[in-house]
């Protein structure tokens, strides 16, 4: 069993499975917040306005996205390698001061909150080892790989993904032709997701970036 598909453990176990599932949506709502928060900073307050500069994970809910796939990734066969997602943090490129720097920024910053996330969550797991609960570190792990899976799923430049930011402002795509790829970017990601290049360099950054802070924290791999 691949290290990056932890659902698999949970399943036929609804405790465990919930609890996965909790903490998932937790690091999405994270995620979403640093893109309005660093929209916010750039110029823009449209996502304030909307009530998105929130940590509640209500207003960053996506039905399908944070509820229905993720579900089905952890108590049943079918997820496979995605993991869901929140809804969209909205952006209006007029009330930037630098569009596309900004726009890279924006984009940039969810990633970067999930790296983040994970720096704090292994050193949680540190504590937990200095008092000696196994199953403590084994939880903070669990989520601080499941960050990282977050940080490099999101960097693959696929709309309506993060890393899709990055290549648009790169070759002048129009934000009309880019906004008409997002509708259909799931389907894209989910057969980018089969291609085992990218799915395994996926993976491994996500295995590698574990394996170092686990190291630098002298914390040890589940």
């Amino acid at each position: 069993m691949g290290k990056v598909k932890l659902a698999r453990m949970y399943s036929g176990n609804i405790v465990d499975g919930l609890l996965f599932y909790l903490g998932l949506v937790v690091l999405l709502t994270f995620h979403e917040f640093a893109h309005a928060w660093v929209a916010w900073l750039c110029g823009d307050d449209t996502a304030r306005l909307q009530g998105r500069l929130s940590i509640n994970p209500i207003v960053h809910i996506d039905p399908i996205g944070t509820i229905l796939f993720p579900l089905l990734m952890i108590f049943t066969p079918l997820g496979g390698f995605l993991i869901g997602w929140a809804k969209p943090v909205p952006i209006n490129l007029a009330n930037l001061r630098s569009p596309v720097r900004d726009d890279i920024l924006i984009a940039m910053a969810g990633p970067a909150m999930n790296l983040l996330l994970a720096v704090v969550l292994v050193i949680m797991a540190r504590i937990g080892l200095m008092f000696g609960s196994a199953d403590v570190v084994i939880v903070f792990m669990q989520m601080a790989e499941l960050s990282l899976l977050l940080c490099f799923f999101n960097l693959v430049p696929i709309p309506p993904l993060d890393g899709s930011h990055v290549l648009r402002n790169f070759i002048g795509m129009s934000w009309e032709t880019y906004s008409m790829l997002c509708r259909y970017g799931i389907i894209g990601v989910y057969i980018a997701m089969r291609i085992p290049f990218i799915r395994n360099t996926v993976m491994k950054m996500t295995e590698g970036t574990l394996t170092f802070l686990g190291n630098c924290f002298h914390v040890p791999l589940y």
